[in-house]
């Protein structure tokens, strides 16, 4: 295997496992301050301690995140070091703003939130929770920022000697691609967190622990999940894919299957693509739906890949297609089973449907499957472009870095993450049996 191989599957390896753990952390971060937010009513101690619980979670979470992050910054410099001398003018400051301003932000104030409420006060503990979602949605913002500047890249000028220098930073920070992206990814973190929290709720019912908790933690989290579902798919999911159609329609083709333009151009549900042959076997299509979907003509002409050059397809077709496709059908899905649960939540009927609340449990890792096949679409789909039109991928890798190298790296980021992956998975069912502090006397909830 050559050292670009090894390099691309080294940090996909890593940013995949380290996004296992933000995608939680950005989307529980709003659930706790609405939990906190009920506990500032009277006899709301059962949100606050709710709260203390998730926050628990949260540390455990945002711990492993900060782990597995920081190497990933170092491999811009190690493996992708050309990447990082020609676009580090431009990349390099939202990078750095992330640091400054968002993850110091969110650190601080956790540490406040997990240890100062007694201090604090019930108001300043939440203003310690707000806090805390502020910089981990902000952090999101900067880091979206940096892949969509990747995907669509704006506000630079390039110097004589082909390096990329920022030359409006208001124009990087509103870029067009950026809006929809990252409502989109932080909207995801959502469907994640509410996921998680209903499945605990879930769990618990089943397990007839901490059945008044369990029960909060299913409403909050089938209503999140309900609402977050949806957005997923629009405006967030389809605003997206009217971006990928305007500045990256050879994308657009090959998510979609799509070989040969046509005018009132299907979507294909199902299909394998054939590259041999380029076209889409066993295809199951809805007629003129991808024209309307994306021009809102039924007979709008939509290019497929046909109308570009092969050398500027994505490396890897059938790859993004069915990673588009996972994390499409895994979203319908979430919308069923969401509105399914809503349903029967407001028809008090969720908390007794033990067939149900097996269901919810066991759909917790989906989400996370949903969220990785999302974003292997959108890097898959920039291919074979590192900075979309400046840069190809394999101009960006170090040049001094053998095939050794990268394998020696890559096999022990590995294994230590298998042992963080154990450490993590003990350190969360321990929380989890122990459970939430119970609530006696007069703060105690009434039954359901």
């Amino acid at each position: 295997m050559d050292a670009l191989t090894l390099h691309r599957f080294h940090f996909a390896f890593t940013v995949t496992y380290h996004y296992l753990f933000p995608q939680l952390t950005m989307g529980l971060a709003l659930l706790i301050v609405i939990l906190k937010t009920k506990g500032l009513r009277p006899g709301g101690e059962i949100y606050n301690r709710a709260a203390r619980f998730w926050a628990k979670i949260f540390a455990i979470n945002f711990a492993m995140g900060v782990v597995t992050g920081i190497p990933m910054e170092f491999q811009f410099g190690t493996n992708w070091a050309v990447f990082s001398k020609a676009a580090g003018g431009v990349i390099g400051q939202t990078l750095a703003m992330e640091g400054v301003f968002s993850f110091f932000l969110e650190s601080t104030f956790l540490g406040l939130f997990l240890f100062g409420e007694k201090r604090l006060g019930p108001k300043g503990h939440w203003f310690a929770a707000f806090m805390v979602f502020l910089g981990s949605w902000l952090s999101g913002y900067f880091i979206v920022a940096t892949n969509a500047w990747m995907q669509h890249p704006v506000g630079y000028t390039l110097t004589s000697d082909g390096q990329i220098v920022l030359a409006s930073l208001s124009a990087l920070l509103l870029n067009p691609w950026l809006l929809w992206q990252y409502l989109h990814t932080m909207i995801g973190s959502v469907v994640t967190a509410a996921f998680v929290m209903a499945g605990i709720g879930a769990f618990y019912l089943l397990s007839r622990k901490h059945e008044d908790y369990a029960r909060e933690f299913l409403r909050l989290g089938v209503t999140a999940g309900f609402i977050s579902s949806v957005l997923m798919l629009f405006p967030t999911g389809d605003a997206q894919g009217k971006n990928i159609a305007r500045y990256q329609p050879v994308t657009l083709a090959a998510m979609e299957g799509l070989f040969e333009t046509q005018q009132g151009a299907p979507i294909a549900i199902l299909g394998q693509p054939d590259m041999e042959k380029k076209k889409l076997d066993n295809p199951l299509l809805v007629p003129r739906a991808l024209s309307f979907i994306t021009y809102l003509r039924w007979n709008a002409e939509v290019r497929g890949l046909d109308a570009f050059p092969e050398d500027q397809w994505p490396d890897n077709i059938p790859l993004l297609y069915y990673s588009y496709h996972i994390m499409v059908g895994l979203g319908t899905i979430f919308i069923a089973l969401m509105t399914v649960s809503f349903w029967m939540l407001r028809r008090n009927r969720l908390y007794q449907a033990r067939r149900w609340l097996w269901v919810i449990m066991l759909a917790i890792p989906f989400p996370y499957i949903a969220n990785t096949a999302g974003w292997t679409t959108a890097e898959l789909g920039r291919q074979p472009w590192l900075i979309y039109g400046l840069m190809r991928t394999g101009e960006g890798a170090s040049m001094n870095v053998s095939s050794g190298n990268a394998l020696f790296t890559l096999i022990g980021f590995m294994g230590m993450y298998t042992v963080l992956s154990i450490l993590f998975l003990f350190l969360v069912r321990r929380e989890i049996e122990h459970g939430p502090a119970p609530v006696h006397g007069p703060d105690a909830p009434s039954a359901h």
